[in-house]
């Protein structure tokens, strides 16, 4: 029988000490007013905000978020009130808590890309930039800033150039090589990689024989990507040294143990807060159960322990 342990959910991203491995995701969780009311944000390992642009967007017009068999599908179109309503509204605020404050950027080109991290980066309380690279990019008719390896590292070491904190790019899974994607945010100096982003899908409705969502196709969400997200993480951790942050279909701890196993160093949790309020502590007090449990003293020992020569 196992001997009850005290185990430690610490671990260490890009040299920031984490106090466990689970965070939120960005754009699933604003930046936690709502779920203040429920728990203390501060037994996040990371808050990782809402997507903050260069200039203020409304967001999409029409039907923005639609529910699909176990997941979603949203097109919220990045609503935000812009850089200088962050610095005024949004910082003052967060930078009071005591867990990390990683930003997500996002941009239309790669010159607002560069100026963006370099503001933000500069800026009291913000532990990291999050990089999002599956923004449309203007100089290139429109096509994700993520569709080819080369784009990736030419957009992240751009940015890597003037960022004063930790950069993470998140990567898309809308790529026929992530692991391509992967390799090369790190020969372009990226400190880790967030993975997995929102799958492209739409709905239709039989009725009005139209689409469901107003902007036609969204980003698809929630437990109904867990395994291809799983497969991506796996496969992305063992060709890359920098640390992999798994994000996709996270709802219980049982989901948070599968990706730690399949190599991430940390998790983030999305859709889940959307129908349970309570998902992340949840599943921080479940992970940590669970290795005390199995008499495991480090939630490091687990990482990467599925991985098959």
């Amino acid at each position: 029988m196992a001997v009850a342990t005290e185990p430690s959910l610490a671990v260490e991203i890009a040299g920031m000490r984490l106090q466990n491995p689970v965070m939120s995701a960005s754009g699933c969780f604003g930046w936690g007013e709502e779920y203040a009311r429920f728990y203390d944000l501060n037994r996040l390992g990371a808050l990782v905000g809402k997507a903050v642009t260069p200039v203020p967007r409304p967001g999409n017009p029409g039907v923005r978020i639609a529910e699909t068999p176990a997941g979603m599908l949203n097109a919220i179109g990045l609503q935000n009130p812009g850089a200088d309503g962050f610095f005024e509204k949004i910082l003052p605020r967060v930078r009071e808590l005591t867990v990390p404050i990683w930003v997500n950027v996002s941009a239309n080109s790669l010159e607002q890309y560069v100026e963006l991290c370099e503001r933000i980066s500069q800026a009291e309380g913000v532990s990291a930039i999050e990089l999002n690279l599956s923004c449309p990019n203007v100089g290139r008719g429109g096509a994700e800033f993520c569709v080819t390896p080369e784009a990736v590292k030419h957009t992240v070491s751009h940015c890597k150039a003037v960022c004063r904190v930790p950069l993470i790019p998140k990567l898309s899974p809308n790529t026929t090589d992530i692991v391509a994607l992967a390799r090369a945010a790190e020969e372009a100096g990226a400190d880790a990689v967030s993975m997995i982003n929102t799958f492209v899908g739409m709905a239709i409705d039989i009725d009005r024989r139209r689409p469901v969502l107003g902007n036609r196709t969204g980003g698809m969400s929630g437990p109904a990507v867990k395994p291809v997200a799983l497969r991506m993480v796996y496969e992305a951790s063992a060709a890359i040294s920098i640390p992999v942050i798994g994000i996709g279909g996270i709802s219980t701890w049982r989901d948070a143990v599968e990706f730690l196993m399949a190599g991430a160093a940390a998790v983030q949790v999305g859709t889940a807060n959307f129908f349970n309020p309570n998902a992340i502590p949840e599943v921080i007090d479940g992970l940590e159960a669970w290795l005390r449990e199995k008499g495991i003293s480090d939630v490091r020992e687990i990482i990467g322990a599925a991985r098959v020569s």
